[in-house]
């Protein structure tokens, strides 16, 4: 046998109840499930105490923290117009933050699935001028009935779910492990609001990875210091369930309160990016980021200022494309056709968002201006900067497939339409583009 299957065997053997399996509940059956040797220690280690209800015990701790980014609520009500960016059609029960319950889960896999644990459940709220997170702890499997029950009760209190990452991970494997459990009934949030989704579209262009610890470095200035890496923590738990020592588990609990501290301090630093970004945005990258949100969303209008504000100031050269071309885009909608010309000349390159211009720059002539011979102009030298951008290495060999595709079609329907007799210099090849040919457009 192999040291992986053997090490499989292992974890499973760590996740079966120390006497009896998990559908001998005490409620059923009268007796006490014996649990990990090193489990009062633990708790002695953590303040944390046993809490029962009808299917047993788990281990519960609590903390009131008033010494973090986002420990205080962002307002007594928070603004809806920047709610509805993150849930449109959201419930009036959004605006107010007594009703949100942040919550983060450690579990005994990374990947999911009906075999996966959340051994660990943290949950926190606003409350007294701080942050209080509480703690649910499973000390065996067996004790999972007893750990959703406790959470469903907190739940019941406040009905808004705030997460990272949980509509992806942490939510669902809850409400599997509340199905599997045929006597829990898994609670219903009135609304979920996951914070990863606009951390994307905010800062993953400025810092690449939007981790939440790098969130908390980069965007709220906090360092969380030493903290236990995430793939590590499955083997811890089955460490311990095997007979271990407790100590490693306590930097576990660490990390889960300092996840829902960063959550909340991102959620408040997040509304108010959104309800104001001209304030509370530290550069362009950031008006950039709400603009993203404001379009995906439908707020063509303010996407559209927010675009323009974010071009005035010093953006990358790839996002000042990017940006570009969303201008240009929403530009186009409203008619502004004058603005959405300007941009799409502007952007005119061997990039991906500059081929994208050329094509949309020859459609405006060819539509628009009723100028086809511009338009087939445009599409040569299209031609030409992608066979220049593929010699460079600058474009992969599908996108030059599909560009190359789309423009000698379009080229070959605008040759058509104005006869060879205008385009007998044209050979079918694409050609170095002249300085004439990159500036076409200056002519028109």
């Amino acid at each position: 046998m192999s040291a992986t299957t053997e090490n499989r065997f292992d974890r499973l053997t760590a996740l079966k109840s120390a006497k009896r399996r998990i559908d001998a509940l005490p409620s059923v059956r009268g007796t006490i499930p014996e649990i990990p040797g090193g489990s009062e220690r633990l708790a002695q280690l953590l303040g944390a105490t046993p809490r029962s209800n009808r299917f047993g015990e788990h281990l519960a701790l609590r903390r009131w923290f008033s010494d973090c980014v986002g420990c205080e609520p962002p307002a007594d009500r928070i603004d809806l117009e920047a709610l509805s960016l993150l849930v449109p059609d959201a419930p009036t029960e959004i605006a107010d933050p007594t009703q949100w319950l942040f919550l983060d889960t450690e579990t005994t896999g990374l990947a999911g699935g009906a075999g996966t644990y959340p051994f660990l459940v943290g949950i926190g709220w606003w409350d007294a001028g701080g942050f209080e997170v509480e703690q649910f702890f499973m000390r065996d499997h067996s004790e999972e009935h007893s750990l959703l029950v406790a959470l469903a009760e907190r739940m019941a209190e406040r009905r808004v779910l705030v997460t990272f990452n949980g509509k992806s991970f942490d939510w669902p494997l809850l409400e599997t492990r509340f199905r599997m459990t045929r006597a829990v009934r898994s609670p219903v949030p009135r609304a979920h609001l996951d914070f990863l989704h606009p951390a994307r579209n905010l800062w993953r262009l400025q810092l690449g990875s939007v981790r939440l610890a790098e969130l908390e470095r980069h965007v709220l200035g906090w360092n969380r210091g030493v903290d236990v890496m995430s793939n590590l923590i499955p083997e811890i738990y089955f460490d311990f369930l095997r007979g271990g020592s407790p100590e490693p588990l306590i930097p576990i609990f660490q990390h889960n309160q300092m996840d829902l501290r960063g959550l909340a301090g991102l959620a408040a630093h997040v509304l108010a990016l959104l309800a104001n970004p001209e304030s509370h945005g530290k550069n362009a990258l950031d008006l950039f980021g709400v603009s993203r949100i404001c379009e995906l969303r439908g707020k063509a209008a303010r996407a559209r200022a927010l675009y323009a504000r974010s071009l005035t100031s010093a953006l990358p050269e790839a996002t000042d494309r990017i940006a570009r071309k969303s201008l240009a885009r929403l530009a186009k909608r409203d008619g502004d056709f004058a603005l959405a010309r300007a941009l799409w000349t502007d952007m005119l390159s061997p990039t991906r968002e500059g081929l994208e211009a050329y094509e949309a720059l020859a459609i405006h002539c060819e539509r628009r201006e009723r100028n086809p011979q511009n338009a087939a102009k445009l599409m040569r030298s299209a031609l030409a900067e992608l066979g220049r951008a593929k010699r460079l290495g600058s474009v992969t060999p599908v996108l030059y497939g599909r560009y190359s595709r789309r423009f000698e079609a379009r080229l070959t329907r605008l040759r058509r339409k104005l006869g060879r007799t205008l385009l007998d210099d044209w050979d079918g090849e694409p050609k170095e583009p002249t300085e004439s040919n990159r500036n076409v457009t200056e002519s028109n």
